[in-house]
C-alpha cells in the first residue's frame, strides 16, 4: 500500500512517545507504589545506634506503660490511657466509661515513673481538630497534691493546642498558644502542622537555661531566676502556689484533658550540669 508523506511523518513523531510511554510502563510494573516507600514503622519508640551513644532514653517502648503510672496513683488509669499503633493515646472524656453509679470516672494526669534534673526531651504528639492538651515537666507530685488536686500536676507545661481552629484563633493570650510555656512565654514563630498530623518536640533544661522547640525551630527559651520569668509568674495563674518556679529534680507528665491526643517517640538524654 501506498503511503502518502504526511503519513509517515506522523509516524516518525509518534514513535518516540510511544516508546516512552513502553518505557514508563515497565519502569512502574517494578516499582513499589510510593505509599509502601515511607520509612518502616518499625522505626518508631526505637533508638538508633547513634542515639545510644548519645545516651537517649526511651521513655516509652510502644507497647507498655513500664516506666509511668497515674499522678497520685501506683498504676495507670486505662479507662483513660490506651495504647494505640504504637502511641500513648489518651482518650476523649465521651469514650471514657462511667462509675458503676454512673457517676463520671475521675481522671488523672499521666508521669514518668522517674524524675528528671538536667536533659533533652523529644517526642512526637498529634491532637484532632480543635484538640487541646499539653506536656508539663518540673513537676513536683507533693506540690501538685498539696495545692492542686490529688491526681492532676502542676508544673511548668508545654502547650499543644490547634491553634488555627476557630475556637482558639485569636481568642486566647498569646502565652495559650502550641509551643508557650503555658500562661508564662508566648512561643515565637511556631509553626503546627494540621490536626491530625504528628507535630515534634523538644524541651532542654540544662541547668538554669532552658529550651522549647517545635517542629525544628526554637520557639520559646528563659531562664530559671531570672526577672523575666518572675515577672511573667507574677502575672499568671500560678502565683499562689509557693515555690512553683524553683528549679527541681521533677517528673514528667502529660496531661488529662478531655480531648484526644497522641504520643509517640518519647525519648530523653540526661545532660551533666555544666556541659
Amino acid at each position: 500500500m501506498k503511503r502518502s508523506k504526511k503519513h509517515l511523518i506522523n509516524c516518525f513523531l509518534t514513535l518516540p512517545l510511544i516508546m516512552g510511554l513502553v518505557l514508563i510502563g515497565c519502569r512502574n510494573k517494578g516499582q513499589k507504589p510510593q505509599e509502601a516507600m515511607k520509612g518502616p514503622e518499625l522505626l518508631q519508640n526505637s533508638l538508633t545506634e547513634l542515639e545510644k551513644e548519645q545516651g537517649w532514653e526511651l521513655l516509652f517502648d510502644g507497647k507498655s506503660f513500664n516506666g509511668w503510672r497515674g499522678l497520685g496513683r501506683k498504676d495507670v488509669q486505662t479507662q483513660l490511657w490506651k495504647i494505640e499503633d504504637g502511641a500513648i493515646r489518651k482518650l476523649n472524656s465521651g469514650e471514657v466509661p462511667s462509675m458503676p453509679d454512673g457517676q463520671p470516672l475521675e481522671g488523672g494526669d499521666l508521669m514518668t515513673v522517674d524524675t528528671f534534673d538536667n536533659y533533652e526531651l523529644y517526642f512526637e504528639w498529634k491532637i484532632l481538630k480543635a484538640g487541646n492538651t499539653g506536656l508539663k515537666y518540673n513537676v513536683s507530685e507533693e506540690m501538685s497534691q498539696k495545692y492542686g488536686s490529688l491526681y492532676s500536676a502542676l508544673g511548668f507545661e508545654y502547650q499543644l493546642l490547634d491553634d488555627s481552629d476557630t475556637l482558639y484563633a485569636g481568642k486566647l493570650k498569646p502565652s495559650q498558644y502550641t509551643g508557650s510555656l503555658y500562661d508564662m512565654i508566648a512561643a515565637d514563630n511556631a509553626d503546627v502542622r494540621p490536626a491530625g498530623m504528628y507535630n515534634s518536640s523538644r524541651i532542654v533544661v540544662n541547668d538554669k537555661n532552658v529550651e522549647h522547640w517545635l517542629n525544628g525551630k526554637k520557639v520559646v527559651e528563659y531562664e530559671f531566676g531570672s526577672r523575666y520569668l518572675d515577672s511573667l509568674y507574677q502575672k499568671s495563674k500560678y502565683v499562689d502556689y509557693p515555690g512553683f518556679l524553683e528549679k527541681r529534680t521533677g517528673h514528667i507528665v502529660l496531661q488529662n484533658h478531655k480531648d484526644d491526643a497522641w504520643f509517640r517517640n518519647i525519648k530523653i538524654r540526661k545532660i551533666k550540669s555544666g556541659s
